[in-house]
């Protein structure tokens, strides 16, 4: 298994870190697309669509993805949209966490397959807004979200006792995610240091908050980790509801893209809304 994951890890960061560092999007904006149309077709194969079902679900948010590349539909409403969606996830799948697996059972199939929409075409646009906004930014985001989600395992491990939320992620703890976020808040510090030192083109998230005081610095990263959390916490209730371990074995040793892609589905919105405001 960890043979496999490293093998998956490697393959993927092969695509995405020149994509990421090329000179124009389009190679990133591409693989974007990409992966938000499998993890369509997770969505629809989990909620539960039979199988002949999801792939024209996928199709769908394929078609209204590269539409909004080509029209640039979503460049026209970017600020305003990007706060509606931070504010769907915190407010409303915040409630579906709390009413749990048989709320989420409860709530219909056309109400889920909406939800997803909104879920995957924010995805796009968000990633898309982060990449606009510089790939020191975007990188900065990612790290925070992978920082997080290292610090909360290990912590989780060595010293986790109090579950999280037992009935939707066994192996969380409630410590887990406080190392995870105190192992952000050095992450960020340090980033701050480094940018002093090497003076990039563009900003990170840590120099956009920290730019306008300690408190936004402090509120800003708590938020983008209990995003990140939430993110992750929402798409294990989902595959639990059906009784699924993985989104899918798309990704060998990983499971599925939802499974990879889980917790920076809030964060990276949150992260564009924060730093169109504090602009």
């Amino acid at each position: 298994m960890l043979k496999q994951r490293v093998i998956t890890a490697v393959m993927l960061l092969t695509l995405y870190l020149p994509a990421l560092f090329a000179q124009s999007d389009v190679p990133f904006l591409f693989l974007t697309l990409l992966m938000t149309t499998l993890a369509a077709w997770e969505w629809a194969r989990m909620n539960p669509f039979a199988l002949p079902k999801a792939y024209p679900y996928a199709v769908l948010v394929l078609g209204l993805c590269a539409l909004d590349w080509m029209f640039a539909w979503s460049a026209k409403a970017l600020e305003s949209g990007v706060v509606l969606l931070g504010l769907v996830w915190l407010v409303f799948f915040a409630m579906v966490l709390k009413w749990g697996i048989q709320g989420w059972q409860g709530l219909g199939l056309g109400l889920r397959a909406l939800m997803g929409l909104v879920m995957l075409l924010g995805a796009w646009v968000s990633f898309g807004s982060a990449k606009a906004l510089g790939t020191h930014f975007l990188m900065s985001v990612l790290v925070l979200v992978w920082t997080a989600d290292i610090g909360a395992y290990f912590v989780g491990k060595s010293m986790g006792k109090t579950k999280l939320a037992p009935l939707l992620s066994p192996g969380k703890s409630r410590e887990g995610a406080l190392g995870g976020l105190v192992l952000v808040f050095v992450l960020g510090l340090v980033w701050l240091q480094m940018e002093e030192v090497f003076k990039p083109e563009t900003l990170s998230i840590y120099k956009l908050l920290w730019q306008h005081g300690w408190v936004y610095f402090v509120l800003g990263l708590v938020a983008l980790v209990a995003c990140s959390v939430l993110g992750d916490l929402f798409e294990s209730m989902v595959k639990r509801a059906i009784g699924f371990k993985d989104s899918s074995q798309l990704l060998p040793g990983h499971g599925g893209v939802l499974d990879r892609i889980d917790a920076l589905l809030p964060t990276v919105p949150l992260a564009v809304s924060l730093a169109h405001w504090v602009s």
